[in-house]
């Protein structure tokens, strides 16, 4: 496919992609940006979202919760936290996301207010994703 870069997904679990792509939509914790063939070299890390990979065989849907993306001269490599393909998300799942994520929160009001604060970010991001696909928490 004219046009494309490598495309690399992994997590701790498994490695979820690898394929070449024309576009990679990136929820950025900076703001989300979309990677295209020769983008500039960037690092960015994740905050949770929806993670899009448009290729010649369609659009997949990953749903992240933390990580980060590299942008190089030749691909985008994404390391996840924690990565599901959306077609696999579960109200179960997502369940552990947000325990995980409030339990974080939980754990950093007991240092400095910039911990807590993105702590409680992350907490309203896991909520926000799961309402884009359907899911609810607690």
């Amino acid at each position: 496919m004219a046009g494309t870069m490598q495309f690399d997904l992994v997590s701790p679990e498994r490695s979820l992609a690898s394929l070449e792509v024309s576009e990679v939509q990136v929820p950025g914790a900076d703001g989300d940006f979309t990677a295209m063939p020769d983008h500039a070299p960037t690092i960015s890390s994740l905050r949770p979202g929806m993670l899009r990979v448009v290729h010649a065989g369609g659009t997949d849907e990953y749903v992240v919760s933390g990580g980060f993306a590299e942008v190089s001269g030749t691909g985008l490599s994404v390391l996840a936290e924690r990565a599901v393909p959306k077609a696999e998300m579960t109200q179960d799942i997502f369940d552990q996301m947000i325990e995980e994520a409030a339990n974080n929160s939980a754990e950093a009001y007991d240092n400095e207010p910039g911990p807590v604060d993105e702590a409680a970010k992350m907490l309203a991001d896991m909520v926000a994703m799961g309402s884009e696909i359907g899911l609810s928490a607690k």
